[in-house]
């Protein structure tokens, strides 16, 4: 099985390599993790984010594990969503172009473990969210938590050794891989001590505060840059200022006393 799982890691860095080659978009290395499908955190996703959360079982069977990824954006792209109001145009592409990466990483994942033998089920990465409440019934971010890549900052965005600049991808296959673990510590500042809160201060409309989040203000202001952005090849319905300087944006934060 461990052989299994290094090639489908090696495929994962092979394929950002190739698609790097005609993407205008370059990303660091993956973080890879893996989660037990019956893990108790998937089922308690129905009480934390939606009782319609779905759970692997849904998507697959036969479902052992959730196999989870994170893209982390390059310098370049963070930097040139740092300034004004509205999101960058090369942050945009990158939503775009990162999207269709993992499209394409998922897809090539699945053939190759149906060649193996085994079953493989995915999500897309974004627009599989309910309208009216703006709550997915399957959080990448929430496998990619349970996989062990990170921990929930206040912006709640996925904090990992490589920040939370980037993006997450999540496959289901009936192989069975040993699970990573988890953070035994709080990675958010402001959730272990209160000393930053940085991200809500970053928010350009008054979505993000440190008492929580208005999901339809934050969905408005997406909605407007994808309108600004409309030029670009795909729906660039994006933000990330929340994400950029701030102390999570390229790694694990330094405690500050």
């Amino acid at each position: 099985m461990n052989n299994m799982k290094d090639k489908l890691e090696e495929m994962i860095d092979q394929y950002i390599a190739d698609f790097s080659k005609t993407s205008q978009t370059k990303w660091g290395k993956p973080l890879i993790g893996y989660a037990r499908a019956d893990d108790p955190l998937f089922f308690s996703l129905k009480d934390i984010v939606s009782p319609t959360h779905e759970l692997p079982h849904d998507f697959l069977d036969s479902a052992e594990t959730v196999l989870s990824y994170f893209l982390p954006f390059t310098e370049e792209v963070i930097d040139s969503n740092k300034n004004g109001h509205y999101s960058s145009k090369l942050w945009g592409i990158a939503y775009i172009e990162t999207n269709c990466l993992i499209y394409e990483i998922n897809k090539s994942l699945k053939d190759r473990l149906i060649g193996w033998g085994y079953k493989a089920a995915y999500v897309p990465a974004t627009h599989n969210f309910d309208r009216e409440k703006l709550i997915s019934d399957w959080s990448h971010r929430s496998a990619a938590y349970i996989a062990g890549l990170g921990t929930f900052g206040l912006n709640h965005m996925l904090i990992t050794a490589n920040g939370c600049c980037g993006r997450v991808g999540s496959l289901i296959t009936n192989l069975k891989i040993e699970a990573t673990r988890c953070f035994d510590r709080e990675l958010c500042l402001y959730k272990a001590n209160g000393s930053c809160g940085r991200c809500a201060k970053k928010c350009v409309n008054g979505a993000l505060a440190i008492d929580g989040l208005d999901r339809h203000r934050c969905h408005k202001m997406l909605l407007e840059n994808g309108e600004r952005l409309s030029g670009l090849d795909g729906l660039a319905d994006v933000c990330g200022k929340c994400l950029v300087e701030v102390p999570c944006s390229t790694g694990i934060p330094r405690v500050e006393e």
